[in-house]
């Protein structure tokens, strides 16, 4: 059963994350995936390493593991964009596509006339995301954006990590890239939209998608917290600012987190762990009475989680339907018995490296179930093929564009 977006072509002129996230959710839902590269260097992640992807003799190859995880399902072709037989390809292609994303510097494509004003004129129907830093417009727009910069610029270290006067304190990055990850699924989302909208109108239009904005809608309630109170949130490490409790505590041989998201959660936590009183206490009965009264209930409870093991504290609260569970490193996340079951991990068959490992897309349709079989591809894997079989390109003109440093 072909993708929900199987009748959809990208062209992806992205690189690095943002974009390419986008590119590789559009992929797993069915759509075909042109990515474009720099001849010869290619995608600036495909270098982000060490760890690299190794050959089937184990052997390091010119692959990042980083540059596998976003680029899953696409067909990787190269083109010198700064040359004019380079841009005239581009524009082939953009005719014959649905969507173009791409995460070029303001108004850098346009200079190539490539930009969208540009190509909406050969393809009115072209969906034109732009994914960069700071957006189409603004005093910040020219700026290069990345990741780090960005969770500094907008807010989310000031909400992370522990508190200045504590062991550890002071601002944190998330472990992972996490502005150029929800800005490539708001690029999605927002693609999906737009193919929505072009079914009922016919016509296309150009997506402003910037780092800046999508890491200050990631704060969500820290903002209307902020909002509400005319304070902007400090950090406080694992707690919760509107939960308790919602937060490891140590066991016995390591950490528990313990997740009582209402106070129906919390009794049950109570009884569970033998400590009914704490239930009733008038400090406590309610959520914001817990918040109000974080430290002395933490202080309690930290002396009750002590007694026992992570392992009976995971099977005792379970077995009450209590939210839980251990802080994996993510060896264990992937044996878990549930991971397991879902087949969140698997392989494809990669040129080079062979059995490629990788991870599922979450996405789960009932009519039209996502398939995972094309592994990343090597640099300019499918260049020969898209030229000859969507643009018409003869042999001797494949071999001549080559020649002249355009491929």
């Amino acid at each position: 059963m072909p993708g929900p977006l199987s009748h959809v072509r990208v062209l992806d002129l992205s690189r690095v994350l943002a974009g390419p996230w986008a590119g590789q959710n559009l992929a797993d839902l069915g759509a075909e995936v042109i990515k474009v590269e720099r001849p010869k260097l290619g995608d600036d992640s495909r270098t982000y390493g060490p760890p690299w992807i190794k050959d089937r003799e184990g052997r390091d190859t010119r692959d990042s593991a980083y540059f596998t995880s976003a680029n899953r399902g696409k067909k990787s072709v190269t083109v010198n964009l700064s040359q004019p037989q380079g841009q005239a390809l581009v524009r082939e292609l953009a005719r014959l596509s649905d969507v173009l994303i791409e995460n070029y510097k303001f108004g850098d494509l346009a200079r190539y006339g490539l930009g969208y004003d540009d190509l909406k004129k050969l393809n009115p129907r072209l969906i034109y995301c732009s994914v960069t830093g700071f957006g189409q417009t603004g005093p910040y727009r020219e700026r290069p954006g990345y990741d780090f910069m960005i969770q500094g610029m907008g807010g989310m270290m000031s909400v992370t990590g522990e508190p200045d006067g504590a062991p550890g304190g002071g601002p944190q990055r998330a472990g992972v890239p996490v502005a150029d990850i929800i800005t490539g699924m708001y690029a999605s989302i927002a693609i999906c939209a737009a193919l929505a909208h072009r079914a009922e109108s016919g016509v296309g239009q150009h997506l402003d998608l910037a780092l800046l904005d999508s890491q200050i809608a990631m704060l969500a309630y820290q903002n209307t917290n902020y909002f509400a109170t005319g304070k902007p949130p400090r950090r406080i490490g694992n707690l919760h600012p509107n939960i308790v409790p919602y937060q490891p505590f140590r066991t016995l041989d390591g950490e528990v987190i313990l997740a009582c998201g209402n106070d129906n959660l919390y009794r049950k936590f109570c009884e569970a762990a033998g400590c009914a009183p704490l239930a009733e206490d008038p400090r406590f009965v309610t959520n914001g009475q817990r918040v109000e009264n974080r430290a002395e209930l933490t202080r309690r409870l930290q002396e009750i989680f002590a007694q026992r093991s992570t392992h009976d504290w995971v099977e005792l609260l379970e077995g009450a339907g209590v939210p839980n569970g251990p802080i994996n490193d993510i060896a264990q996340v992937f044996e878990e018995p549930q991971v397991k079951a879902r087949g969140i991990r698997i392989e494809a068959d990669h040129p080079v490296a062979g059995r490629l490992p990788m991870v599922a897309s979450p996405m789960r349709f009932s009519a039209t179930p996502l398939e995972h079989a094309v592994a990343p591809p090597v640099l300019g894997q499918h260049t020969d093929e898209i030229l000859r079989t969507l643009l018409g390109k003869s042999a001797a003109e494949i071999a001549k564009l080559r020649a002249d440093g355009t491929l």
